[in-house]
């Protein structure tokens, strides 16, 4: 009579088991469908085109890592906004100037006689950075 009671208990706790293991998987696979049904912030902005760089920077453009200027200045992707105007020479004309919302704070597209610069930050409530610079 015992061994009918364990085989019986026994039946029922992986019964248990089994039904315990269903609810959590249909529980993880609900959760993962609802996460990649909802658009993430950053991308779902309605009425608000994806790239505004494209409009701003000529299609003939060229990316590169660095400029070098007429007065023997430097500037480099990843320099700060700041230390970058501040090595542009006065030669530098600015012929446009255009911000628009980044994913990660604002962007702002210079551009200038032969290049353009691209500076937004690369964090949320960052310094903004020379993020890209365009040769045309």
């Amino acid at each position: 009579m015992t061994e009918a009671t364990r085989a019986r208990l026994s039946f029922a706790g992986q019964g248990l088991t089994a039904a315990a293991f269903l609810i959590t998987t249909v529980l993880v696979g609900t959760l993962i469908v609802r996460e990649l049904r909802v658009a993430p912030q950053a991308v779902a902005t309605p009425g608000e085109p994806a790239a505004l760089t494209a409009v701003a920077i000529p299609s003939e453009a060229v990316a590169a890592p660095a400029l070098m200027l007429s007065a023997g200045g430097e500037i480099r992707v990843g320099q700060t906004r700041a230390d970058a105007l501040a090595t542009l020479d006065a030669s530098a004309k600015l012929l446009k100037e255009t911000t628009e919302r980044g994913p990660l704070g604002p962007r702002e597209v210079r551009s200038y006689e032969g290049f353009t610069l691209v500076f937004e930050p690369f964090e949320r409530q960052g310094e903004p950075r020379l993020a890209a610079i365009y040769l045309h």
